[in-house]
């Protein structure tokens, strides 16, 4: 076990939170991250996965990557999200998925942490074009675990379906701001 790991681990035990993360470690995957309400959450998440011994990337507003912040960020995994940006962000991460050769990437499909119904499908895009499975991870603050137990394959063309179905596995899970959680 690395000082990492351990260190994660640690801190986790003693905040009272439980981990289970069962699914392989692949090396390429999303992590579907859910409810996403508090920026506790990107906190809890990251130490989630490295008391496993794993890292992961994540989306963040590039309002957020400001000196020194910035470098922290990259530094961990970050990759900004400009707003209005130009071009496709679901082909610039399929492009970039292509080009590593081991990348898991954390994304809330609800993008904010704003009472939403609109999730994103970029998910299930990125997901098909880079040929990578989902992973589903739960925050349920209501518990105090973390979960990584499930893959989500969709099953169809239909996105709206395969979305249907996303929010259904998420229902019964608690946020830290339950109000702003929304299926």
């Amino acid at each position: 076990m690395s000082i990492s790991s351990f260190l994660a681990k640690s801190i986790l035990r003693i905040a009272g939170w439980q981990v289970e993360i069962t699914v392989p470690d692949y090396p390429k995957c999303i992590i579907c991250v859910a409810p996403h309400t508090s920026n506790w959450d990107f906190f809890w998440g990251k130490l989630a996965y490295a008391s496993v011994g794993r890292k992961a990337g994540f989306l963040m507003k590039e309002a957020w990557f400001f000196f020194p912040l910035g470098y922290i960020f990259k530094a961990i995994g970050g990759i900004p999200v400009p707003r209005g940006r130009r071009g496709s962000l679901v082909e610039a991460i399929i492009e970039k998925f292509d080009s590593e050769e081991r990348m898991a990437l954390a994304i809330t499909p609800e993008g904010t942490r704003k009472a939403t119904t609109q999730w994103h499908s970029g998910i299930f895009r990125i997901a098909l074009g880079a040929h990578v499975p989902i992973e589903l991870g739960v925050l349920d603050y209501k518990t105090k675990r973390i979960l990584i137990t499930h893959i989500f394959e969709p099953l169809t063309d239909d996105i709206d379906d395969d979305m249907a179905r996303l929010k259904a596995f998420y229902r019964p899970y608690s946020g830290k701001h339950p109000e702003k959680f929304t299926t």
